[in-house]
């Protein structure tokens, strides 16, 4: 699991995948949501803008794992 610090209150999905180098675009986000299999917190998300703030842990089909803090 790796660690992401945030700068302010919250970061998107999207651009947490951006940020965490697990995409190198924002159309590398899209699709990757569009295949399913992103969980926040255990539950399975697939929404690019979907707020996501310390504490929450994001995993990504394939085992990894990002933990947000802040």
């Amino acid at each position: 699991m790796s660690d992401f610090k945030l700068r302010d209150e919250y970061i998107t999905l999207g651009q947490l995948l951006k940020a965490a180098d697990i995409v190198s675009s924002g159309g590398e986000a899209k699709a990757m949501l569009a295949v399913g299999g992103i969980k926040v917190n255990g539950e399975e998300d697939n929404r690019r803008g979907r707020k996501i703030r310390a504490g929450d842990i994001v995993e990504i089909p394939g085992g990894r794992s990002v933990r947000v803090q802040g």
